[in-house]
């Protein structure tokens, strides 16, 4: 059954634009970006089921999620979207284009490729582990608690985007981090559906990232043979990193659609 997605949507006319973001993170990481596409398209963000304030719920896999989706466009009353997502959001979006290739007017995948990855989030697993049992005052002792696992300071300021206030006080995580790190090997694995998509697609990899690397191009023309590839001088985050480029590459490839 699918989820019932929480969302913000700008309304507004012409061609939606759907924006689906990463592993944990939601659609408040999305806000600065909204303002700027507003103006052109209607902007619609969600936050994937365990994540944001979406119910949390069993199951990982890319087709119960890109069905989360699609369900949150039917209820819409959506029939066809632009799609952009970031890391897990890009494999959620591939997989919706595979699944439903005719409710997509466009793809753009931020900084993965559709392939299977090896497991790289235990720090990031227990620092947020850590945060459950410390419960933070403040966002200081946050801080801090995640840097006995956490090294890198834009990293850890990215995970406290899932504290908010608990009903006693302090800071508590909003996503659902056992369903997630249950369907961790669903998260790392392929998106869902089968063959390519022949429509117009769009890549955005950080040039300091390993999740696009030219290795992974042969895998993503199969994939997406339509597709422009552009390097933003970034690392993962680079919608966060370089906003300008990233906003400015989306606009570019969006406009003559």
């Amino acid at each position: 059954m699918p989820v019932t997605l929480h969302h913000t949507d700008t309304g507004g006319e012409g061609m939606p634009l759907v924006i689906v973001h990463g592993l944990l993170g939601s659609a408040d990481n999305w806000r600065s970006h909204i303002k700027q596409w507003r103006e052109s398209w209607r902007v619609i963000a969600v936050d994937l089921r365990n994540h944001g304030r979406s119910p949390h719920t069993d199951g990982m896999a890319y087709q119960a999620m890109a069905e989360d989706v699609m369900e949150l466009l039917q209820q819409l009353e959506i029939d066809r979207a632009h799609l952009l997502g970031h890391s897990m959001g890009g494999k959620v979006v591939m997989s919706m284009a595979r699944l439903a290739p005719e409710k997509v007017a466009s793809l753009m995948v931020a900084d993965i490729a559709p392939l299977a990855y090896g497991h790289d989030h235990e720090a990031i697993f227990a620092g947020l582990r850590r945060l459950e049992e410390g419960e933070p005052a403040n966002r200081s002792e946050a801080d801090a608690m995640l840097a006995e696992y956490v090294a890198e300071s834009s990293t850890r300021m990215f995970l406290a985007t899932n504290l908010v206030r608990g009903d006693q006080g302090g800071l508590r995580l909003r996503v659902g981090l056992d369903e997630i790190e249950a369907g961790y090997a669903d998260i790392m694995a392929e998106p869902a559906g089968e063959g390519a998509f022949r429509g117009p697609s769009l890549v955005l990899r950080g040039s300091r990232s390993h999740y696009v690397s030219d290795a992974a191009l042969p895998a993503l023309h199969e994939v997406l043979p339509d597709v422009r590839v552009v390097t933003l001088d970034a690392g993962h985050w680079l919608h966060a990193e370089c906003p300008e480029a990233f906003q400015s590459a989306v606009k570019e490839f969006l406009t003559p659609l």
